[in-house]
């Protein structure tokens, strides 16, 4: 099986408030290289945008793999590892626990916003594709120009 690292985050503007503008991006790695993938979410929560972001990283996967998800959602992980039930937003589980069904898959958790290149970088598209209300191509290959050849 070939070896993935996910490294995902979603964005909401507003949260849930009023006309919330979300997005979720996944940055896949293989091998030291880097490709990013992006979905506009509209109106969503952050929780939603959040495992929207695992989900877009998995079905982008052609085959079976083993999977390294990082994410700095400990609602993400804490629930795909069976330590929170599904209790909420149960459409988004759905979507997540078919693509994850068919690979095998360490959840880990990082800190936001505390250097990690790679989340650092799919924090800051998410974000940006928020804020622009689509899918921006050009953000996605310059994020992944921006990381370079690296393994992590």
């Amino acid at each position: 099986m070939k070896q993935v690292t996910i490294v995902c985050d979603g964005s909401s503007l507003g949260n849930g408030k009023g006309k919330p503008r979300a997005a979720a991006v996944a940055v896949l790695g293989y091998r030291g290289y880097w490709r990013a993938f992006g979905e506009f979410l509209g109106e969503a929560t952050n929780q939603q945008a959040e495992i929207a972001a695992a989900t877009i990283g998995l079905k982008t996967l052609r085959e079976p793999c083993q999977v390294k998800i990082l994410t700095d959602s400990r609602y993400v992980v804490e629930t795909m590892t069976g330590r929170f039930r599904k209790k909420a937003n149960l459409d988004w589980w759905n979507k997540l626990d078919r693509e994850a069904k068919k690979h095998q898959i360490n959840w880990q958790w990082t800190k936001g916003h505390a250097g990690h290149q790679v989340q650092e970088i799919a924090d800051k598209m998410a974000r940006r594709m928020a804020e622009l209300g689509r899918v921006d191509e050009k953000i996605l290959d310059d994020a992944v120009a921006e990381i370079g050849v690296m393994e992590i």
